[in-house]
């Protein structure tokens, strides 16, 4: 990936006796304490540099420690947000990390499929894909949220890095530290996903029915379509993310606590995966998603899960 050190040009200074001003010196000595990363973006870029060589067989091994992705762990959230109206409803998210793998953009991805209600009705369910980087760095490669009005299908704004020029995001850094640059969480100029996170605050604690955390990190969230409106996502080490709230004029005004964390296994894992396999379906049989979902390979069952299923059935038929 391109970064900012190959366009500053500094090979001229090392030749150059002139160049060596006391000015340029501590130019110099600020670069080598606080070099860039390699995800710094050229001034002005909406999107990361998503590369698919910074990935390998490992890349569905989710293991960053602020957000882990485990086969068969649910992740449930209760809450209140706000209706069209400004009445208050209650709020159900419901994350589900499923056995399940699709291939973006040459990329293998872990597959949630999420589910949220208001005032107790579905309003969106969505198949989201994630990735792990060599580094570290969590990807958003794409999401298909199917929303919901009156309980009858209303849109699915889809967007795949690859597809439509949209582009992967960063949905959780490798080493998240307060006061580094916001990042695009996602790129879909199709839809309007333009998505972007930054550290806020870090060494927090705070407490929600799940339990208390301590050193939580505080992620804002914001897009190009809401500026001044943030979400707040707050996260804990080996957990994920524990506590939603937000700050602005936030129209939805969501607040969400961790209620329930449960790792399914067995039937109930199945369970989970026919659910997400039967929104693909969907997904594949409705013509507004002919150019966008129907352009990607379907998802299929994790290797390693098959094989450890198919293992547990031998030593059960041995018996």
């Amino acid at each position: 990936m391109r970064t900012k050190w190959n366009t500053l040009g500094l090979g001229p200074l090392f030749k150059t006796p002139i160049f060596w001003p006391a000015l340029g010196i501590v130019a110099l000595l600020m670069l080598s304490i606080h070099p860039l990363s390699a995800q710094d973006k050229e001034e002005g870029q909406k999107w990361e540099n998503f590369d698919p060589k910074n990935f390998d067989e490992n890349s569905i091994n989710i293991t960053n420690e602020w957000m882990p992705l485990k086969p068969g762990m649910r992740y449930v959230y209760g809450g209140t947000t706000l209706s069209d109206e400004d009445e208050p409803l209650v709020h159900r998210v419901i994350i589900n990390v499923t056995d399940l793998t699709k291939e973006i953009a040459g990329v293998n991805c872990v597959v949630s499929w999420d589910l949220d209600y208001s005032g107790g009705e579905l309003v969106e369910a969505e198949l989201a894909f994630f990735a792990q980087d060599k580094k570290g760095n969590v990807w958003r490669m794409g999401e298909y949220p199917e929303e919901y009005e009156d309980g009858e299908f209303a849109d699915a704004p889809a967007w795949f890095c690859g597809i439509q020029d949209a582009i992967a995001g960063i949905s959780m850094q490798a080493n998240p530290w307060a006061g580094t640059p916001s990042y695009s969480q996602g790129w879909g100029p199709k839809v309007g996903f333009t998505d972007r996170g930054q550290v806020d605050e870090m060494g927090l604690s705070t407490c929600v029915p799940m339990g208390c955390y301590d050193n939580v990190m505080v992620i804002k969230e914001t897009s190009e379509e809401e500026p001044g409106i943030f979400q707040l996502k707050y996260f804990a080490r080996g957990v994920g993310n524990v506590q939603v709230g937000f700050k602005g004029d936030d129209p939805s005004a969501e607040l969400l606590e961790l209620i329930d964390v449960m790792q399914l296994k067995g039937e109930n894992l199945k369970e989970m995966r026919e659910a997400a396999l039967a929104l693909e379906k969907a997904a594949y049989e409705r013509r507004v998603n002919k150019k966008v979902y129907g352009q990607t390979p379907p998802c299929t069952v994790r290797k390693d899960m098959a094989e450890k299923s198919m293992g547990m059935k031998k030593e059960a038929g041995d018996k």
